[in-house]
């Protein structure tokens, strides 16, 4: 491993969850729910990109690692998006946390393959 790649994986890092943290209190102004729909778009805008990122840069290694695993990493949030899916389930709303458990997995994965798919024609 290469410390400067090291460094710059951890730099990224911390802009990925600035950014989360920017998109996820623009989401919350414009859009009045209760179900974490800030999360779920986050996570599901950062696969497609991440999707996009691997298919583009394929043979750049510490492009990836450091866009991929850095700053995508620090943007999307798989544990925030389980605990608030098993928030909604202990207080009974079993709609909205299917919702937000299936919405993140389920469109996670499409837009993966998605950003893979033109990240791979580009």
């Amino acid at each position: 491993m290469n410390p400067f790649v090291f460094v710059l994986v951890c730099i990224g890092g911390g802009v990925g969850a600035g950014l989360r943290f920017m998109a996820d209190g623009a989401i919350k102004e414009r859009v009045a729910t209760s179900i974490p729909v800030g999360t779920v778009a986050i996570n599901v805008s950062g696969c497609l990109l991440l999707g996009l990122l691997t298919g583009f840069a394929v043979g750049h290694a510490s492009t990836i690692a450091v866009l991929g695993t850095g700053v995508m990493g620090g943007y999307t949030t798989f544990s925030t998006a389980s605990f608030e899916t098993v928030r909604l389930i202990q207080e009974g709303r079993r709609g909205p946390a299917l919702w937000t458990g299936l919405g993140t997995l389920f469109g996670g994965v499409a837009a993966a393959l998605l950003g893979l798919w033109l990240g791979l024609g580009l």
